[in-house]
């Protein structure tokens, strides 16, 4: 299948021929500001500014300001650069975007170099051969196969380094996405430096609701959007009379936040929200995913990426996996969806009402499966992104 996570049609190609050849000849001219290295970050398909390469873009400008200039690329027809006043913010797209990846010393892209860092990438990537690329990647991964299409092969052969979280991860992307073992390095996910871990709630008011995406949603027209296995589930789950009564009897907030490749369905969602039940939808725009694990008490999900954040924190997690066969056919995991999960597994709506029932009534703040947690993360100690620095620029 192949998938478009971006529409790349508005990169028309002659300008991007055209940018992309001045740009190209122009950086053999151009000399380096102070000896400093240059060093592109983005992430999210630059829709938003958080996740691993956010960090690590806010990490290099607080702490290595005299020796890396940290660009960030975002998409331009967003606005948050601006608002958030992001320094060193380019556009993606733009001729400034491609003279400096071929000047940059280093990238860092948390999903793909071709929708985080530079448009169009593929074509003309073996013009490049002296900057060091990087993937830190956006979610320890296991619960979602990989995904290899057409233009990701030249990208993934021509990236230096695959950040990993732990061990696990490492031995993962060895033998099953046949990752040469020279390119692994295991220094930790920069978004686990945010917060220390261990940091459950003192009680459960807030959970925070959010289902993964599914590459084969996206195609869908309204009608079948709204008649699928993934949109009903999430309706049924907030129409359920028990959770919508457990919710009002103990004050409790639902907040649903979709995963930023779903923000194309958000419209279908809005009028989720129920203020007398205390259900809540999070606007794309305006809330954070960061905001959101810090400000939650607990997760209910299918097996989103968010879910390591609530483990490291060790803050409860219920997982009901609506559609786990067609998923399992659909993509596959690399985890066992019946025994490595680290959480309340529910196979059914009335099972989460009852976990959520068990969690709220016996007042359960913390997450019973925390001791898996050092099966998948090999660090806690918020050194993440300092490790990172250290291995792929042999900065201290």
């Amino acid at each position: 299948m192949s998938v478009e996570l971006k529409e790349k049609g508005r990169w028309d190609p002659l300008k991007v021929f055209s940018k992309v050849s001045a740009a190209y000849i122009l950086s053999f001219f151009m000399k380096k500001k102070n000896g400093k290295k240059i060093a592109l970050v983005g992430g999210n398909l630059g829709e938003k500014y958080e996740d691993n390469a956010a960090v690590y873009h806010k990490y290099l400008i607080n702490n290595h300001k005299d020796q890396v200039i940290a660009y960030w690329m975002y998409d331009p027809k967003t606005s948050y650069a601006k608002n958030e006043k992001i320094e060193n913010a380019v556009p993606l797209g733009s001729f400034k975007n491609y003279l400096l990846f071929f000047r940059a010393d280093y990238t860092f892209h948390g999903h793909s170099l071709l929708y985080d860092i530079v448009p169009a990438a593929d074509k003309f990537l073996f013009l490049n051969r002296k900057t060091i690329i990087t993937h830190v990647s956006h979610g320890i991964e296991g619960f979602k196969k990989i995904l290899i299409q057409k233009e990701d092969v030249p990208l993934l052969k021509r990236t230096d380094y695959f950040n990993c979280a732990s061990q696990y991860e490492y031995e993962l992307k060895l033998n099953k996405w046949k990752i040469p073992e020279q390119k692994l390095i295991i220094t930790g996910f920069p978004r686990f430096d945010r917060y220390p871990p261990n940091q459950p709630s003192k009680e459960v008011k807030n959970i925070l609701m959010m289902m993964t995406w599914r590459e084969w949603l996206f195609d869908l027209t309204k009608e079948e959007f709204i008649d699928s296995t993934y949109f009903k589930s999430t309706v049924g789950l907030l129409k359920h009379e028990g959770i919508q009564q457990l919710l009002a009897d103990h004050n409790l907030h639902m907040n649903i936040a979709l995963h930023p490749f779903m923000k194309k369905f958000e419209r279908y969602f809005t009028g989720l929200t129920d203020n007398e039940h205390g259900i809540k939808f999070l606007d794309f725009n305006h809330e954070t995913i960061e905001y959101s694990i810090d400000h939650n008490d607990m997760l209910l999900t299918d097996i989103t990426s968010v879910s390591w954040d609530f483990l490291y924190l060790n803050k409860p997690i219920v997982f009901f996996m609506f559609d786990k066969q067609e998923y399992l056919e659909k993509r596959g995991t690399y985890l066992d969806l019946d025994t490595d999960l680290y959480g309340y597994k529910a196979d059914s709506i009335d099972h989460v009402y009852e976990y959520l029932k068990k969690i709220v009534e016996e007042k359960i703040t913390y997450n019973e499966w925390y001791p898996k947690a050092t099966d998948y993360i090999d660090y806690f100690d918020q050194d993440n992104c300092k490790r990172l620095t250290q291995r792929v620029m042999n900065l201290a």
